[in-house]
């Protein structure tokens, strides 16, 4: 079985030298799948562009918390228009970042990411959450709509908001973090967290995990993550990767287009 690359950067500058080098070795080392989501307007075209040029990658469109300074109208009409595209599959990614002292006002992220939520409710697409140190106001934001879905990013947050949003049919993403010494809520939230509603991450070309700490991430790593999530669910990492492509296709309606995968 493929593994699912749920959350990857592809687009990111640090895959300059050779993007479409890697992009292309992925099928070869077992990746089956990626979503690669964009971040703004110009980044989210480029990674419908990928999305078109290989045949696993799809596409999230969407404006980050810290990239929305200064978003306009016109840059929420592209977004939606990029929504059309076949390869398009959820809207992301989006959310909250209060980490950043740099970053937008609180209040204008919340409006941000209001618009794109009702955009998906609107499209009937999936979210892709990211929240850093706003747990609080991301929970209570995602639970004003009762008929959204998606997932949280990166799930950073509490066993007890994850048990919030599991409970509401919501999907968690697990990265490189987890391998690290210090990831000791990351079992706490894997405890409560059903084998169907979790994915698996790289945010290439971030969060690279152990053993491979420092170096730049991709989606060949991503077994590391399954390995360390299927240790801690009492399942072996050949599973883990099979129930998480199972539900890397359910989040985004892929179950009928990579039936054949």
């Amino acid at each position: 079985m493929p593994i699912f690359d749920t959350h990857a950067h592809y687009d990111s500058g640090s895959f300059n030298a050779d993007r479409e080098a890697v992009l292309a070795a992925l099928p070869e080392a077992g990746v089956g799948l990626v979503v690669d989501p964009g971040c703004d307007v110009p980044s989210s075209r480029a990674v419908v562009a990928l999305a078109e040029q290989f045949p696993h990658v799809y596409a999230a469109v969407g404006i980050h918390p810290e990239d929305c300074a200064g978003c306009t109208d016109d840059d929420f009409d592209t977004i939606r228009t990029l929504c059309a595209h076949e390869k398009v599959v959820a809207i992301g990614e989006i959310g909250l970042d209060y980490y950043w002292k740099e970053n937008p006002p609180r209040e204008f992220q919340e409006q941000v990411f209001r618009r794109q939520i009702e955009l998906a409710l609107e499209l009937d697409l999936p979210i892709i959450v990211h929240d850093r140190e706003a747990h609080g106001d991301s929970l209570r934001i995602v639970l004003d709509y009762p008929g959204l879905r998606g997932v949280f990013h990166c799930f950073s947050g509490s066993p007890e908001m994850a048990a919030e949003l599991l409970k509401r049919g919501w999907y968690l993403g697990f990265d490189g973090p987890i391998t690290y010494k210090n990831a000791k809520r990351a079992p706490e939230v894997a405890a409560v967290t059903p084998l169907d509603r979790m994915v698996i991450e790289t945010d290439a070309p971030y969060m690279t995990p152990v053993p491979f700490r420092g170096k730049r991430n991709d989606s060949r790593y991503l077994p590391y993550v399954a390995e360390k999530l299927a240790e801690w669910k009492g399942v072996t990492t050949e599973e883990m990767i099979d129930i998480t492509w199972r539900n890397g296709l359910r989040l985004f309606g892929l179950e009928e287009r990579e039936k054949t995968v």
